[in-house]
C-alpha cells in the first residue's frame, strides 16, 4: 500500500500519477487523510488520558481517586476500540488504492501499451500450417480429452515427448537462473489470506483464486505470491541486498469468464507451470534490477529462438500493485496475436509495506522498506504452443530448440 505520510506531503503529485490508472471519482485521497487525522486525534486523546491515569497512580488512592481512575480507564478502553475501528477503516481504504506508476508509464488501458522491442521475424510457411492443438494431439504430446474427464475443461495432460518438452523448458530455466547467482526455492502451494493480501492479490482478485472450503487458504496463482511473503516481518541486512531468488511452482487460476473462442488448448488454463524471478532490493538500485529482470526474461525466449515482442504496459493494464510492467509476448501464428509468457514488474515499496519487510539503511540509520520486483522466468503454457506453431515442419513434425535437446533424454 501507499505511505500515508507520502500521500499527505505529495497529494497532488500522487493524485496525478493515480489518475493514469483510475477514475477521479474513485480516488478518495481526501477521505483517507481525514480518517488519518481522526486516528491521530484519538491517539492524542488516549495519550492524555494515560498521562492522567499515571498521575493518579502516583498518589495515595482514596474513594474519589479510585472512581476517577476507573472512569479514565473506561474512557481509554472506549477510545482504544474506536482507534482499532478507525485503523481498520484506514487500512481498508488504503488497500483499495493502487500503486503510483513510473513517470514514463502511459495513462489508459491496453490500447496504450507500447511495443519497445522485437526479436526475430514472424515465421513464413510454404505449406498449410496447423495450430498447436492439432499438432500437440497428432504428435501425442498433450491429451486434452482425458484431462477433461479427470478435471473438466481448462486442464490438460502432458504425455510422452510433450511431458519431456515441458520438463526440458523448466530445466532450461533453472540452469539459467542458477548460472546468474539466483537462489532456487520450491515454496508451498497454499497461502494464507494474509499472504495473498501482502502480494496485492487481495482484496481485488479474491474471486480469481481457488480457496479451500473453510476459506483460510488459497492455491497460489503465481510464485510471486509466495516469494513476496518469504521475508515477511523481517529486517534484512543491507549488505545482503539485492537478494535474488527464483521459484518453481504450479500456478492455479479460475480465469472465470475470460476464455475467448480462439484461446483453445494451453493458451489459457486453470493450471500451468511457471518459474518466477523475485528480488528484494534497496530503493537506490531497484530500477537497475528491473532492467536486469527484463533482460533475463528476454534472453530465455531468445535462447529458444522464438519470435517475440516486449511491451511496456499502460497504467490501467498493469497490476494495481505495480509501478511499471513490461510483458514479453511470443507470437502465436494460428491466432495472429502475441501472448504474454513473462511479466516483469517493480512494485517499489507497495508490497513491502503490506508485508512489513524492511532493511537497516546505513546512511539514515533507520529501518526502511525494501523494493520488491518480480518477473516470470518463464511460464510454459504459452511457450509450448509457440514452439509447436513457429517450429512446425511440412511433414507435421516439430523442430526442438537446440538449447532444450540436452534435457529431452530418450524422447528426443
Amino acid at each position: 500500500m501507499l505511505d500515508i505520510n507520502k500521500i499527505r506531503e505529495n497529494k497532488e503529485e500522487i493524485k496525478k500519477s493515480l489518475l493514469k490508472r483510475m477514475r477521479e471519482e474513485d480516488l478518495n485521497l481526501d477521505e483517507i487523510l481525514e480518517i488519518d487525522d481522526k486516528r491521530k486525534e484519538i491517539i492524542q486523546s488516549v495519550e492524555l488520558l494515560k498521562a492522567e491515569r499515571n498521575k493518579y497512580s502516583q498518589t495515595k488512592p482514596d474513594e474519589e481517586i479510585i472512581k476517577k481512575m476507573r472512569n479514565v480507564s473506561d474512557e481509554i478502553k472506549k477510545l482504544d476500540e474506536k482507534l482499532n475501528k478507525t485503523e481498520e477503516t484506514l487500512k481498508e481504504k488504503l488497500s483499495k488504492i493502487p500503486n503510483i506508476v513510473a513517470d514514463d508509464v502511459l495513462a489508459g488501458g491496453e490500447e496504450n501499451n507500447k511495443v519497445i522491442k522485437e526479436f526475430g521475424e514472424k515465421p513464413v510457411f510454404d505449406f498449410e500450417p496447423k495450430d498447436h492443438v492439432e499438432l500437440a494431439t497428432s504428435l501425442g504430446m498433450v491429451d486434452y480429452k482425458r484431462a477433461a474427464k479427470m478435471s473438466g475443461s481448462g486442464f490438460w495432460c502432458y504425455t510422452g515427448i510433450g511431458a519431456s518438452l515441458e520438463w526440458a523448458l523448466i530445466s532450461y530455466f533453472i540452469d539459467f537462473h542458477r548460472s546468474n547467482g539466483y537462489k532456487f526455492i520450491i515454496p508451498p502451494y497454499l497461502l494464507t489470506e494474509e499472504s495473498a493480501y501482502t502480494s496485492g492479490h487481495l482484496p481485488k482478485f479474491r474471486d480469481d483464486l481457488f480457496w479451500t472450503e473453510d476459506g483460510k487458504l488459497c492455491l497460489n496463482a503465481t510464485a510471486e505470491m509466495m516469494m513476496g511473503n518469504y521475508h515477511k516481518d523481517e529486517i534484512l541486512n543491507e549488505k545482503d541486498l539485492p537478494m535474488k531468488y527464483f521459484a518453481f511452482a504450479p500456478s492455479f487460476r479460475k480465469e472465470a469468464g475470460s476464455y475467448r473462442k480462439e484461446e483453445r488448448g494451453m493458451i489459457r488454463g486453470h493450471q500451468f507451470h511457471k518459474v518466477e524471478m523475485f528480488i528484494f532490493s534497496s530503493p537506490d538500485n531497484s530500477w537497475d534490477i528491473f532492467d536486469e529482470l527484463v533482460k533475463n526474461a528476454e534472453k530465455l525466449v531468445e535462447g529458444l529462438g522464438l519470435h517475440y515482442q516486449s511491451s511496456q504496459l499502460a497504467a490501467g493494464d498493469a497490476s494495481s500493485a505495480m509501478a511499471k510492467t513490461i510483458d514479453i509476448e511470443v507470437w502465436i501464428p494460428s491466432m495472429n496475436v502475441y501472448k504474454e509468457v513473462s511479466s516483469v514488474s517493480n512494485a517499489l515499496d507497495y508490497q513491502s509495506r503490506r508485508g512489513n519487510i524492511r532493511y537497516r539503511n546505513s546512511k539514515s540509520g533507520k529501518n526502511e522498506f525494501v523494493h520488491m520486483l518480480n518477473g516470470s522466468g518463464l511460464a510454459t503454457s504459452r511457450l509450448i504452443p509457440a514452439i509447436l506453431e513457429q517450429f512446425q515442419q511440412s511433414d507435421g513434425s516439430i523442430r526442438i530448440p537446440d538449447v532444450l535437446k540436452k534435457y529431452m533424454g530418450s524422447d528426443f
